[in-house]
């Protein structure tokens, strides 16, 4: 068992539940009409969010550990939470883009753990989870751009 990959996989596990709950509460929160469009597109991400989850919480289980639950969880997704105006969509689009920033970094370094863990199938999922971190960033740069 390698502690590395155990501790990315928590990680990444506990930002993934993290992220649903911030993508569902900006996503109800946001109240612009320009903004509707970004609240739609959090309240989609919820449950590919929550999917990533799932995923991780099977590796874990794999190496015998128990997917983490609130009793374990410690919030750090300060940007992401909903600002005090519910018309302040850019930063809500800045937060989502520095969470996806933390989970491209997270998976990367899972990825290379895995790896040298001799860890194929992590390595497989942490790459497909990382391209969806990746595509997730690229459109909220793209709303970053229409909403500067």
């Amino acid at each position: 068992m390698s502690d590395d990959v155990v501790d990315l996989l928590r990680k990444a596990y506990v930002d993934e539940i993290e992220t649903a709950m911030n993508y569902l509460a900006n996503g109800t929160y946001l109240e612009t009409v320009r903004g509707e469009i970004v609240a739609e597109s959090l309240k989609e991400d919820v449950e590919e969010e929550l999917h990533h989850a799932e995923e991780l919480g099977y590796r874990l289980r794999y190496y015998g550990e128990v997917p983490p639950a609130s009793a374990d969880f410690e919030a750090n997704q300060d940007s992401l939470q909903p600002p005090a105006e519910g018309s302040d969509v850019l930063t809500v689009i800045d937060g989502v883009i520095e969470a996806e920033e933390d989970a491209i970094e997270t998976y990367e370094a899972l990825i290379e753990a895995a790896e040298a863990a001799n860890d194929p199938v992590t390595e497989d999922l942490a790459t497909e989870l990382l391209a969806d971190e990746q595509a997730h960033r690229a459109e909220f740069l793209s709303y970053r751009q229409d909403f500067a």
